[in-house]
């Protein structure tokens, strides 16, 4: 079964999603240039703080905790450097760390050298860059998972719609890649099912088609930050989720048609980017 991340710093939503059967929850202290690139999209934008993963990892009973942290970078007076960073989020209790927006194999034997193998390594693919380097950065020994940020990714390409990576082949491209590897991977968000411009049921038989073995919950498929009751979003978890679930169990059994799938993934797509031309 997929591995699903959520995202929050909420202690009460986290214990709700970790109850709905979340197994990672998704801690993001990334924000040095990520508003300068990501300015005016309607992309998630968190500063969640060291004291978040401190408070998370308190609440949480079985799921893993995740941190996404800044990419490598030196101390300035305004925050630490990477070194520090990471020191801190290690000691705070992570489980697993996420490098996002890494260019060079430099970056992320950096980053591995310097978590130093307490807690596991999650290097995130999302510049153009780092495409044309993956086989160097697949040879660093110390990764043990990766993951396609489409939304950044998408961008430094120029195109008008995430999942265009997914319908043009660079998704499959890396994955075939990670699998060569013997590295477990994972790509983009995935939306209640019937729900996002390209449906949620469509991307995660593209995650089953692909071999993928995590994906996120979008902040589409719940936004606890726009709804304060909490049963509310219990609710949300309860139902969506396990109907998520079961249709993960209609594609391992082999229940999905993955090529026709495939198909109506580059049909709609495409339709999607003739509208926003």
């Amino acid at each position: 079964m997929i591995k699903l991340m959520y995202i929050t710093n909420n202690q009460e939503v986290a214990r709700i999603a970790e109850s709905g059967g979340v197994e990672r929850i998704f801690i993001d202290m990334e924000y040095i240039g990520k508003t300068a690139r990501q300015g005016g999209m309607n992309t998630v934008q968190n500063h969640h703080t060291v004291e978040d993963v401190k408070r998370i990892k308190t609440s949480l009973k079985q799921a893993e905790l995740m941190v996404r942290c800044n990419p490598m970078h030196k101390a300035s007076n305004v925050y630490p450097g990477s070194q520090q960073e990471i020191e801190s989020i290690v000691s705070a209790g992570a489980d697993i760390i996420m490098l996002p927006y890494f260019k060079t194999a430099e970056e992320v034997r950096s980053f591995v050298r310097l978590v130093n193998g307490r807690a596991k390594t999650l290097p995130l693919v999302e510049t153009p860059e780092a495409v044309s380097n993956i086989d160097q950065i697949l040879e660093i020994e110390g990764i043990d998972e990766i993951f396609i940020g489409l939304n950044d990714l998408s961008l430094g390409y120029g195109k008008k719609f995430m999942f265009e990576l997914l319908a043009d082949g660079t998704v499959e491209s890396l994955c075939n890649k990670f699998k060569a590897k013997g590295l477990p991977y994972g790509f983009g968000g995935i939306a209640a099912l019937g729900k996002g411009a390209l449906p949620a049921e469509r991307v995660i038989a593209e995650h089953y088609r692909l071999g993928s073995t995590c994906a996120i919950l979008s902040r589409s498929f719940c936004n606890a930050e726009l709804v304060e009751d909490l049963e509310k979003i219990k609710a949300v978890f309860d139902k969506d989720l396990k109907d998520i679930r079961n249709y993960m169990l209609e594609c391992e059994k082999g229940k999905v048609d993955f090529a026709e799938n495939k198909n109506t993934v580059l049909k709609t797509v495409s339709k999607i980017v003739e509208s926003l031309s």
